[in-house]
């Protein structure tokens, strides 16, 4: 599948997803951007800027959804252009699916809107890559379903995203096996390293996490045989103001990259 100027899938290099859960601000988003394109251009790793103008999907009603549409789609159209990086970014039901397709240039489906059929089929007909999240509810195999509603309205370029499956209250698995069941769609496979590790609802009126197994739940799904790698990161995770425990500070990432880099290498080479 060519994607953003590069081939993905399990012949060529892992790339990679990265970026603040949601964009908190137009200087946060520029140094998270600019740091992550300096890292992926150095390492040779593939890089689309990851954030959300919108979270929807909050645990509270006080909880931090954005700067708002507007303000939101501007910073993004900005580091775009300023750092020349593909942008991937979150839609939901109510949003204006083609002010959002003109800006970036790759649409994410939410993990709990998997099974909408309309609000699935409403964004691949945007014509732009789309990344599906599966649901914490749903079976690996029951992705194939998803994946073709999304192909019958004539757009391929679609990837399946795994971020864990809920097991008992707040808490997530990761079900190495789905991987390798998920490319049964014929579609690249993506491992979402850091939602995955959340802890949906765990801290009350908001979302938990335990970010010290990324790196290792990173490095299974490396192993396992994957196209690429969802992360999101934080120069100070303790004051994100979305998904901070949960998330992979910017400082450290360089070196896991390094890692996964080496797994991927020897895994593909191997045509594992």
């Amino acid at each position: 599948m060519d994607l953003c100027g590069f081939k993905v899938g399990l012949a060529y290099p892992l790339f990679l997803i990265a970026g603040p859960c949601v964009v908190e601000s137009e200087e946060l988003a520029l140094e998270t951007a600019g740091k992550l394109k300096e890292i992926t251009t150095r390492l040779g790793i593939p890089f689309i800027y990851k954030s959300s103008f919108d979270k929807a999907n909050r645990t509270g009603i006080n909880s931090f959804r954005g700067l708002g549409f507007d303000q939101g789609l501007a910073i993004l159209e900005k580091v775009k252009k300023n750092l020349q990086v593909p942008i991937l970014t979150d839609v939901h039901e109510d949003t204006p699916l083609s002010e959002v397709a003109a800006v970036v240039d790759v649409l994410q489906t939410p993990a709990f809107l998997c099974r909408q059929t309309n609000f699935i089929q409403n964004v691949a007909c945007q014509g732009l890559p789309v990344n599906i999240k599966k649901g914490q509810f749903l079976a690996p195999w029951d992705m194939e379903h998803v994946v073709e509603k999304a192909k019958v309205v004539g757009n391929q370029q679609i990837m399946v995203c795994e971020r864990g499956v809920s097991f008992g209250y707040n808490n997530l698995i990761s079900d190495m096996r789905s991987l390798v069941i998920m490319r049964n769609t014929g579609c690249p496979v993506i491992f979402d390293a850091t939602h995955s590790v959340q802890q949906p609802g765990g801290l009350g009126g908001r979302s938990g996490g335990q970010s010290e197994f990324v790196p290792p739940l990173a490095r299974a799904a490396t192993a396992v045989g994957i196209s690429g790698i969802f992360m999101e990161t934080h120069p100070n995770p303790s004051k994100a103001l979305s998904d901070g425990p949960n998330s992979v500070p910017l400082q450290e990432i360089e070196v896991l990259l390094i890692t996964l880099q080496i797994i991927d290498r020897a895994i593909k080479n191997n045509n594992q």
